[in-house]
């Protein structure tokens, strides 16, 4: 009997232990969670490959198509000429933003003239040109807007420029602003791009941990 009762005892205090090893308290979850701001490098492409340009503006644009891609563009804009009759060097941009027909949508891809850092062949006009940063985001936006997703890389694109170059919302301009020209369309939101904050060196995301 005595044998019988030591058993069901050591039964019983096996039980406790083992339960009690699966419920041990744990700390209030705000001891253990909270929201840090961790800096992300902008993406390596972005990088130029010399020393920055003295930019001073940023000039937004659209490409009047309803597809288009950087080399669709780059082969348009070897066709031209400039005043004095020589054929452009290629794409008159600094980076394009696609929308899925041509480029991934909300694709930013950065051009030849961002990587050596040369002046823009996209304003119309000298000073832009060579001060101003040109951005083209494939779509006509005189017929309808562009894309969420194109939406959401030009505000990091712009947050990020805007940042680096020190570039005040007031120098965030429509190609309309600085020639008499629709671009970039009635439906682009151009206003709301200006005022996207500005990122210093590098977006800047949240995590939790």
């Amino acid at each position: 009997m005595a044998h019988h009762q030591l058993r069901v005892r050591l039964a019983l205090g096996l039980f406790v232990l083992i339960v009690g090893c699966g419920t041990q308290a744990q700390p209030p979850a705000s001891s253990v969670s909270r929201t840090v701001s961790v800096p992300a490098a902008a993406p390596q492409a972005w990088q130029p490959e010399t020393a920055a340009g003295p930019w001073k503006y940023v000039l937004l644009h659209h490409s009047a198509t309803e597809t288009g891609s950087v080399a669709s563009i780059d082969a348009e804009h070897r066709a031209r000429r400039d005043a004095s009759g020589n054929p452009w060097r290629g794409i008159g941009y600094h980076f394009v933003i696609g929308n899925g027909h041509g480029m991934a949508d909300g694709q930013i891809e950065p051009t030849f003239r961002w990587k050596d850092q040369s002046a823009g062949a996209h304003a119309g006009e000298a000073t832009f040109n060579e001060q101003g940063i040109g951005i083209c985001l494939i779509g006509n936006f005189e017929q309808a807007p562009p894309t969420e997703k194109q939406l959401a890389a030009a505000r990091q694109l712009v947050g990020y420029l805007k940042g680096e170059f020190r570039i005040p919302a007031d120098r965030v301009l429509k190609h309309g602003d600085v020639k008499a020209t629709a671009c970039p369309g009635k439906h682009f939101p151009a206003q709301e791009l200006a005022r996207v904050p500005a990122v210093s060196a590098a977006p800047t995301v949240r995590v939790s941990r």
